[in-house]
C-alpha cells in the first residue's frame, strides 16, 4: 500500500474557489430544456443518498450508465410481479411450468421486436453482450476471416483473435478515412463477418451503420453489430439496417437480472455446436451422441434465466413504448450540457475517435491534465457523491490510439441522469481544479481510496472489505487487466 496526500494541481488552472456541491461551475453550463431537468423514466434507487469521507450524506450522482445502469421502476415492478410464478421451463407439466414457459417464450419475441428482427431471424438468450458474442464466434465457418477495428470493446475483439483468422485493422483517423479502409480491405480479401460496434463504449461515437453494411454485403461479408452501448441509446433495426445479428445486454438496458441476446440470422447458429452441451439443447441423446436442437434452443443447455429474460424484455417494451426522438432529445440535453460545460474547464480534454462521426450517445471519456483518473474519480466519489469510470473501459488498443494509454475519465448518461448530476460532475471538477483533496489518498491493491475511510462500505456491501479493494477489472488503471 502506497499513501499520497496530493497537492493542489500546479500552474494556472489551480487559481479560484470551489463550487458548491450541487452547482455547476459559472459561466460553464448552457441553458437546458425540459428534457435534461428530470428523469426520462423512473429508475430504482432515484434519490439514494450516499455518505461523503467529509461525514456528509448527499444524492448519488450515477454517471456510469455505459458500465452498467440501474434498473427501471418498471422491471423490478414486473419481476417482483412474476418471481411467485417460477419454475421450470420447456419440460415440465405443471401449471406454472406452463406459465413460466409462456414467460419466458413471450419474452424472447418481444427482445427480438425491439431490434427489429426480421420474420426468419432468432433470437438466442445470453448473459450478456459478451457471451453472445462468443455464441456467434463460435458458429462462424472454421477457417472464414473476420474483420474487426482495432476500435471495439474487447467483447467484440476477443472472440476473433482466438478464433486465430481475425484480420484487426488500426483505425485511421477520421470516419471517411476508415470507411475507405474497410471498403478496400473488404475488396482485397474474402471475409465471412464484419464485427463492428454500434456506438463506442468510451466516446459514444459509431460510423455509419447502414453504410457499413452495404459496403460489407457488396463484398459478401456479413456484419454483426456490438449493440451494448446502441440500444440503451438509440432505435435500431436488423430489418432497416440490413445488419446480420446484434448482440446487447440487460444490465446495459436497465435490466440488470443476467440475461442478454444475440438475435439475427439462423443458419450459421442452426449449423454451428452447441455453446453450452446440456439439457434443453438436445433433441435427442444415447451413449454414443446426441441430435442436437436447432436455434435458440441449441445455444441455451441447461435451465434458462426466465426472470432475466422478463426483466430484459419489461425494459425494452418501456424503451420502445417511448415517443419518437424523446431518448435521443433527453441525452442530447445532458451531453451538450456536459461537452460545454467541461469545455469552460482547464486542462480537460474531450476524447474523440474521428472529428467527422455523427452524433454520438451520452457517453464522453475525458482527460484531466496532471490529473491521475484514478484518484480524481476517488475523489468525485468520496468527497462529492459522484460515480463514473476511470480506466481503459476494456478498449485498450482504442485507448492507447487515443494517446492515453494510462486511462482516462468516462462519465455517461441515461434515462435517469438529470441536469442536476451533470452540474455536480462540473462542480466537483472545477473544485479539484481550484483546491484540490481535502484528504489524503492511498493506492490499495492498485485503486486510489481515501486513506482513513470513515464510510461503512464494507458493512453496506455486506462483503469483505478485500473483496471490495480487488474488483478493479478491465476497466482499472494500466497495472491492471
Amino acid at each position: 500500500m502506497s499513501t499520497a496526500v496530493l497537492p493542489r494541481p500546479a500552474g494556472p488552472d489551480a487559481a479560484g474557489s470551489a463550487a458548491p456541491v450541487g452547482a455547476a461551475p459559472a459561466g460553464t453550463v448552457p441553458a437546458h430544456g425540459p428534457a435534461a431537468d428530470a428523469p426520462l423514466l423512473p429508475v430504482v434507487g432515484a434519490g439514494l443518498t450516499v455518505p461523503l469521507v467529509t461525514g456528509a450524506t448527499v444524492p448519488y450522482a450515477q454517471l456510469d450508465t455505459a458500465a452498467s445502469t440501474p434498473a427501471l421502476a418498471a422491471v423490478a415492478a414486473r419481476v417482483a410481479e412474476v418471481l411467485p410464478l417460477y419454475a421450470s421451463v420447456h419440460r415440465g407439466a405443471g401449471y406454472l411450468s406452463q406459465v413460466s414457459t409462456a414467460l419466458y417464450e413471450s419474452a424472447r419475441d418481444r427482445i427480438a421486436a425491439f431490434v427489429g428482427a426480421r420474420d426468419s431471424d432468432v433470437c438466442v438468450v445470453t448473459r450478456n453482450t459478451t457471451d453472445a458474442l462468443a455464441v456467434l464466434a463460435g458458429c462462424v465457418p472454421a477457417g472464414a476471416g473476420v474483420l474487426v477495428l482495432d476500435a471495439e470493446h474487447h467483447a467484440d475483439l476477443l472472440p476473433w483473435q482466438r478464433r486465430g483468422d481475425a484480420t484487426v485493422l488500426a483505425t485511421p483517423a477520421t470516419a471517411a478515412e476508415t470507411l475507405a479502409r474497410l471498403r478496400a480491405e473488404l475488396g482485397a480479401e474474402r471475409y465471412a463477418l464484419l464485427a463492428v460496434t454500434g456506438a463506442s463504449n468510451v466516446t459514444g461515437e459509431a460510423l455509419p451503420l447502414a453504410e457499413v453494411v452495404a459496403l460489407a454485403h457488396q463484398s459478401g461479408t456479413r456484419v454483426v453489430v456490438d449493440g451494448a452501448q446502441l440500444v440503451p441509446h438509440r432505435r435500431f433495426s436488423l430489418a432497416d439496417s440490413g445488419a446480420d445479428w446484434v448482440a446487447f445486454s440487460g444490465h446495459k438496458l436497465y435490466a440488470p437480472f443476467g440475461a442478454g441476446a444475440l438475435v439475427g440470422r439462423r443458419d450459421w447458429l442452426d449449423a454451428g455446436p452447441a455453446y453450452l452441451a446440456g439439457g434443453g439443447a438436445v433433441a435427442e441423446v444415447t451413449a454414443a451422441g446426441a441430435r442436437w436442437l436447432a436455434a435458440p434452443h441449441r445455444h441455451e443447455g441447461g435451465s434458462p434465466n426466465v426472470l432475466g429474460a422478463v426483466a430484459l424484455a419489461t425494459a425494452c417494451d418501456a424503451l420502445g413504448a417511448l415517443p419518437d426522438g424523446a431518448l435521443d432529445a433527453h441525452e442530447r440535453a445532458l451531453r451538450e450540457r456536459l461537452v460545454a460545460g467541461l469545455a469552460g474547464l482547464p486542462g480537460v480534454r474531450v476524447l474523440r475517435i474521428w472529428p467527422d462521426s455523427g452524433e454520438p450517445t451520452g457517453v464522453v471519456g475525458f482527460t484531466v491534465e496532471g490529473a491521475d483518473p484514478g484518484l480524481l474519480a476517488a475523489y468525485l466519489s468520496a468527497e462529492h457523491g459522484i460515480g463514473l469510470r476511470d480506466g481503459r473501459f476494456c478498449a485498450h488498443p482504442l485507448l492507447a490510439r487515443l494517446g492515453v494509454p494510462g486511462g482516462a475519465l468516462r462519465a455517461s448518461v441515461g434515462v435517469g441522469t438529470t441536469a442536476a448530476d451533470v452540474d455536480r460532475l462540473l462542480a466537483g471538477l472545477a473544485a479539484y481544479l481550484a483546491d484540490g483533496p481535502s484528504v489524503a489518498y492511498a493506492v490499495v491493491d492498485g485503486r486510489w481510496q481515501p486513506a482513513d475511510d470513515p464510510r461503512p462500505l464494507a458493512a453496506l456491501a455486506g462483503v469483505d472489505p478485500g473483496a471490495l479493494a480487488r474488483g478493479a477489472g478491465c476497466g482499472g488503471p494500466a497495472g491492471h487487466p
